[in-house]
């Protein structure tokens, strides 16, 4: 049976989903949670939090998720230490960092791969296998076909069955960190795609907005995918939400109903959607939170605590009784999987008129109330006229439940030894003198006035290298591979075929297309993607293959100056940045493909350019400014090169900027940005 994964945001929460049947927890500490602004908790908290799990032999799953800066490291591995010593079950992680620091510290810590790894298709999960991740957290966008196929690649994988959907791909949105420096990568998401960004200018719409999902009405197809763990979204909400969602879950995969109407009122935003689980995107998966919903919600909450009111039964433990005259008496319990605590008490007293019985002992020991263990019997050996009080029995029922609490606890512990040792023990030595430009086109026309003998590179979608004479660039082409697909052995056929007409680099967007660069004999370079935010990713990056680097375009100027590098680091100096990559388009469904116009508008009136994959089963919402550092190089000192990235750009204008890129030009035209690379993120 999967196990079934239940947020906790807090100890309150915690204390909900434990009471409801969980198998398992997640939870954030106070720094590099994905969910900073939820309650989280504090070390002491946490130490408390992973004994009162493994007492009830459920594990807890400790979130440091967020991308972490060099000058972090340090704490980074703080962080882990205190894990490692108090025995989490495992660390949920998207920052590479973190698989270094595990290898060289705690290698005995067990490590999952957070869905901001984008992990979508076999070569995704099986690096993260390679990497020693023991469990890959899938995107939420795909069909319970694929689920199946990668549920049979020898490693485990866990996917939402409920709660919050992103319009986006995990760890592949920008827009909160670009509109407000507020980073979903660093915990601080500010939910801009729940605002009025509509497809039709002058409408005010929620086109970004989709219904929470829930596939429990479904679960024995859920089981029947072989996944390995059940996962429901929500470390921000409410004990009664994760108190209500548990306790649907359990029921769920035990074949009973279950309370669908019940979950819509604690939470839902117009219901439900199992648009991906099923294959399907469009308008039925679109939805927003109104006052409606929020009031049903408050009408509700008080009636769930009784949900979590009482301990979840989570073991039949029997007891031993002893009394013998003049000995004290014994107490021994003793649960299914043959942990066992024995207590001492008083001698029996000589009874004054009929002795203690044994079914007046068992009455007593029976009484197991608010414990998490139910009663399975009692063999007693009592000598003849002896009295035992309930009082003394009732009080050695309770020390002996407290005692194998504790055996409990030290059974299941998974503590593991620490070793401190430097992730970043290398030499800087890839810095260079002038970065060298690359350009990334939509299309060949772009290129008509492009002198490609002073770019380092060419870099074009899968289709438009398709369509080139390969050869005649001189070994300068190289084919971006697709941010998001559904199809990874087309793609690899692809470019196999390219590969023999004389393709030699790829841009991998996703730690698949490293394996699949390997494989094919590829020179692979890295694109924003990966997130790289700090210089033990870039050098485990560099092991994995990687040519060179692309630094997450979230990290200041001087923090890219300051990275060590390990292998060449460079960056996207010039385009409009992606700010959300979703595979459900929020113009089909709105208009339809017939009447795009390529673009969404925001609450202010700005256009938001959507760049469409034509084919490939996804679409990118850019930012409305264009980026510009043309004039700014100096502040990228030690940079390897910079990606210029051209979309709806004529030829003419993109020998315009690369000249202007060339000569360190100041902008000719208004609207344009410095992105992130001087006010940074929070």
């Amino acid at each position: 049976m999967a196990e079934i994964l239940s947020p906790a945001g807090s100890p309150e929460s915690l204390e909900a989903a434990l009471r409801c049947g969980c198998d398992a927890v997640y939870v954030g500490g106070r720094s590099f949670s994905a969910r900073a602004n939820a309650a989280n908790f504090s070390d002491e908290e946490l130490k408390d939090a992973v004994k009162l799990c493994h007492i009830r032999g459920v594990k807890l799953y400790l979130a440091i998720n967020t991308v972490i800066l060099d000058t972090q490291l340090d704490e980074c591995k703080k962080a882990v230490r205190y894990a490692a010593e108090i025995g989490v079950d495992g660390l949920i992680t998207q920052d590479l960092c973190l698989v270094e620091i595990v290898r060289r510290c705690c290698p005995q810590l067990e490590i999952h791969a957070s869905t901001q790894m984008t992990l979508h298709t076999q070569n995704g999960v099986m690096a993260a296998k390679e990497l020693g991740f023991s469990r890959a957290v899938l995107s939420r966008e795909l069909p319970e076909e694929i689920i199946s196929q990668l549920s049979k690649l020898g490693i485990e994988t866990e996917i939402f069955v409920h709660g919050a959907l992103c319009m986006s791909v995990s760890g592949q949105c920008y827009m909160s960190a670009l509109i407000g420096s507020r980073s979903a990568n660093r915990g601080l998401c500010a939910q801009a795609c729940r605002l009025a960004v509509s497809a039709v200018k002058g409408q005010q719409r929620y086109d970004l907005s989709l219904k929470d999902m829930s596939v429990l009405d479904v679960m024995d197809r859920v089981i029947a995918t072989g996944t390995s763990s059940l996962k429901i979204e929500g470390r921000m909400k409410r004990p009664e939400y994760a108190a209500k969602a548990t306790d649907s879950c359990f029921k769920a995969c035990r074949g009973l109903d279950p309370d669908m109407d019940g979950l819509a009122q604690v939470f839902s935003r117009s219901g439900f959607t199992k648009g991906y689980f099923e294959g399907r995107t469009g308008a039925e998966m679109f939805g927003r939170r109104d006052k409606q919903d929020a009031a049903v919600s408050a009408s509700v909450l008080p009636k769930l605590h009784e949900l979590y009111r009482s301990e979840f039964k989570r073991d039949t433990v029997s007891f031993s009784f002893s009394a013998k005259q003049g000995q004290p008496v014994t107490l021994t319990i003793t649960d299914t999987n043959g942990s066992r605590f024995s207590v001492t008490g008083e001698p029996a007293q000589s009874a004054k008129s009929a002795g203690t019985t044994p079914e007046q002992v068992q009455k007593q020991l029976s009484k197991l109330g608010d414990t998490i263990y139910s009663f399975g019997g009692c063999d007693c050996d009592i000598g003849q006229m002896l009295y035992i009080s309930p009082s003394q029995l009732n009080a050695l029922r309770r020390e002996a439940c407290s005692g194998l609490d504790e055996v409990r606890a030290l059974k299941n512990d998974r503590s593991v030894p620490f070793e401190d040792a430097d992730i970043t023990d290398f030499e800087g030595g890839c810095e260079c003198d002038e970065p060298k430009i690359r350009i990334q086109i939509s299309s060949l026309k772009q290129l008509e006035n492009v002198e490609i003998e002073d770019i380092e590179f060419v870099i074009m979608p899968l289709s438009e290298c398709e369509r080139a004479d390969v050869r005649s660039f001189g070994g300068k082409l190289m084919a971006a591979l697709p941010r998001f697909t559904f199809d990874e052995g087309g793609v690899v056929e692809r470019l196999d075929a390219l590969k023999q007409r004389g393709l030699g680099h790829i841009l991998a967007t996703n730690t698949a297309h490293l394996r699949i660069g390997r494989q094919l004999g590829l020179r692979v370079h890295t694109d924003f993607g990966l997130n790289v935010t700090n210089s033990a990713a870039a050098r485990l990056l560099g092991e994995m293959g990687a040519a060179d680097i692309t630094a997450s375009f979230e990290l200041k100027a001087a923090q890219i100056r300051a990275l060590k590098k390990p292998v060449p680091v460079g960056f996207i100096g010039y385009g409009r940045l992606p700010a959300m990559l979703t595979v459900n388009c929020p113009i089909r469904q709105a208009v339809g493909c017939g009447r795009c116009a390529k673009r969404l508008y925001d609450p202010t009136g700005r256009e938001l350019p959507v760049r469409c994959s034509k084919g490939e089963g996804y679409v990118e919402i850019l930012n409305s400014d264009l980026l510009f550092t043309a004039d700014k190089m100096s502040d990228f000192k030690g940079a390897a090169f910079v990606t210029l990235v051209f979309d709806e750009q004529t030829p003419q204008q993109v020998e315009g900027i690369v000249r202007a890129y060339k000569n360190g030009e100041k902008p000719q035209f208004e609207n344009f940005t410095r992105g992130l690379y001087y006010r940074g993120i929070i």
